[in-house]
């Protein structure tokens, strides 16, 4: 089955930087559309940045300027830069891709599902 982890999380002061890290494993036929999502304590998920698989990006008007979503697919691995952290950019970070999972493979044909896979999360705190 295709997991995402991601990795990165830590404490840092307002105005700090991290870079937060997921890849992708399993049987991978192909993966898509990939995005960071947050979710701070006491509210709902959010969209904090997208990449198509040609490289497309799209952002929260909340981190323009400040976050950087990329990738690398020969890698299966999705970044997010993070720059000029403030307070309310703490919460729990998750990684989550449209994924075609193999099935089966011969000589002839490939057979997948398409499938959109979350991460575990992880966590970024800022704080002085």
């Amino acid at each position: 089955q295709v997991r995402l982890v991601e990795s990165g999380g830590a404490e840092v002061q307002p105005g700090g930087s991290l870079n937060l890290s997921c890849v992708a494993s399993g049987p991978i036929f192909n993966i898509h559309d990939m995005a960071w999502y947050r979710q701070a304590p006491g509210k709902q998920r959010e969209l904090v940045a997208s990449i198509t698989g040609r490289g497309i990006t799209d952002y929260a008007d909340s981190v323009k300027g400040r976050l950087t979503i990329s990738r690398d697919n020969a890698e299966n691995t999705v970044y997010l830069q993070m720059d000029m952290l403030k307070p309310e950019d703490t919460a729990y970070y998750y990684c989550n891709a449209d994924v075609s999972e193999m099935i089966a493979s011969d000589a002839d044909s490939v057979q997948y599902r398409n499938l959109n896979v979350w991460g575990q999360g992880t966590l970024v705190t800022v704080s002085s």
